[in-house]
């Protein structure tokens, strides 16, 4: 059931989703917690679309914040709000409310999105393309335990992850860390099967893929040994190569979906890893509310002590992620294997 409403207020808004929902026959509201999506008017229908696959596991309250651009400077300066209120089929499981922002009313998004907010549940906030600088800062961020944001967005990847670093507040994620979350638990599998000592690692992905970059500060960080991005044409992630004690362990993905775990002495296993939706990314994000700690060590590495084979870069690359002095002692597995759950 869809209910549109023209120069609206959040009151009005309300009170057709009581209707809607009587309408129905669901007079009761079972969901879980209240997702507000800011994007543009290019990206709402992805974004909505991945946020309601994901209802399906988290049943929520989706407020889809549309912030339109006026032609004419009278335009501008006429507040109006027009929404979409749509319940049962048509909105996944839970509620949708597309809310369509023009004029002065842009400025001051969280006065139409506060009254809407389920009571006694936790706020998501989730920017699918620009992100503001500080999250947590934003007037909509503030109203949020946990706001997500997607770096593989952004004009330029690495420059954002610093931003991000510079800015990280608790409760702040991106959908660049989530995609790697598969290939780090593997690779912590793989170090569990060994009894070896890390020396170094190099991380292959696409050049302007920021996953490639936060696989690549984790293993630093977590491990304390040189590690060494590299470029290939895709897709996303397509090798992690670590070098140990023992021999190479290695896990290679060419084709974006199947890859092979090589581990020196034992056969090579074909391991499912394929490249997850959207909404997949979503559903592991609305699982936890809590800050990821892990995220934060890693992000705050810092990209620019990444390897990349020269030798000043490198040795960085050994230095703590607190900023201490660079050791050559290898790292045991045991950090990584913990690092691995999120």
């Amino acid at each position: 059931m869809k209910i549109d409403l023209t120069d609206t207020t959040s009151s009005k808004i309300n009170k057709a989703l009581v209707q809607g929902r009587r309408a129905i026959g669901t007079p009761a509201v079972g969901m879980v917690l209240t997702l507000v999506i800011v994007t543009d008017e290019e990206n709402q229908y992805d974004a909505l679309k991945a946020a309601d696959e994901a209802s399906r596991e988290h049943p929520s309250r989706k407020l889809v914040v549309v912030k339109r651009v006026s032609r004419s400077a009278r335009d501008r300066s006429r507040a109006r709000l027009d929404a979409e209120v749509r319940v049962g089929a048509d909105a996944g499981t839970g509620e949708t409310v597309v809310l369509r922002l023009y004029g002065e009313v842009i400025d001051h998004a969280q006065s139409v999105v506060l009254p809407l907010l389920l009571p006694d549940a936790p706020v998501v906030v989730w920017w699918p393309v620009n992100a503001p600088v500080d999250p947590a800062r934003d007037a909509l961020g503030k109203l949020a335990q946990r706001r997500v944001t997607d770096t593989h967005a952004a004009e330029n990847p690495t420059d954002e992850l610093t931003s991000r670093a510079d800015t990280y507040t608790p409760g702040d994620t991106d959908l660049a860390w989530t995609r790697i979350t598969p290939w780090r638990s593997m690779l912590a599998a793989a170090l569990d099967q060994v009894d070896c000592a890390v020396t170094s690692v190099e991380v292959e992905g696409e050049q302007h893929n920021p996953s490639c970059e936060l696989l690549a500060m984790w293993l630093a960080d977590r491990l304390h040994v040189p590690v060494r991005r590299a470029v290939s044409s895709g897709p996303g992630l397509t090798a992690v190569r670590m070098e140990t004690t023992c021999g190479p362990i290695s896990l290679h993905r060419a084709d974006g979906s199947l890859a092979t775990l090589s581990i020196d002495g034992q056969p090579d296993r074909a391991v499912a890893l394929k490249r997850r939706e959207t909404s997949e990314l979503i559903a592991e994000e609305l699982r936890r509310l809590d800050p990821d700690d892990i995220y934060a060590s890693a992000l705050r590495f810092g990209v620019e002590r990444l390897g990349d084979g020269a030798e000043p870069a490198v040795a960085a690359a050994t230095s703590g992620a607190s900023g201490g002095t660079a050791t050559s002692a290898p790292a045991k597995k045991a950090p990584a294997k913990k690092a691995a759950s999120k």
